[in-house]
């Protein structure tokens, strides 16, 4: 596994932390860390509401990436409750789909941090409408 991930897992591992809100939110089970075009790491948490107005962390470390006025994603990792396993969600890949028309399906996802398993956004988001 090269440094660059090694960096993203510790970014999001520094950001994780399951925190009560308020009776109706919570925040930081899941976090992610994007690594844009430039090289920069982005991260966010998920946010989880009663009322489904919550976000996922992956579109969460997106708009953090957006705000910082970068809009080309690299590489992106999640840490769930299972430590670093998973694909995002289809919400989220949308979300990727949608910013990169032409070029999503190079992003690296990372699948399993434990195991170094990595698959392209185009591998798991294929023929999407977009293209």
């Amino acid at each position: 596994m090269d440094q660059t991930w090694i960096d993203m897992y510790e970014a999001a591992k520094a950001v994780r932390g399951h925190k009560v809100i308020s009776d109706y939110v919570t925040a930081g089970e899941v976090s992610a860390a994007i690594l844009s075009k430039s090289g920069k790491i982005y991260t966010g948490v998920c946010i989880d509401t009663c009322s489904t107005l919550g976000i996922c962390a992956e579109r969460n470390a997106i708009f953090n990436m957006i705000t910082n006025g970068e809009y080309e994603i690299a590489r992106v990792l999640c840490i769930s409750p299972n430590e670093g396993k998973g694909a995002p969600c289809g919400a989220c890949r949308e979300l990727m789909v949608q910013l990169m028309p032409g070029k999503y399906k190079d992003i690296e996802i990372m699948i399993n941090y434990k195991t170094d398993r990595v698959m392209k956004l185009g591998e798991l988001t294929p023929e999407w409408w977009i293209d």
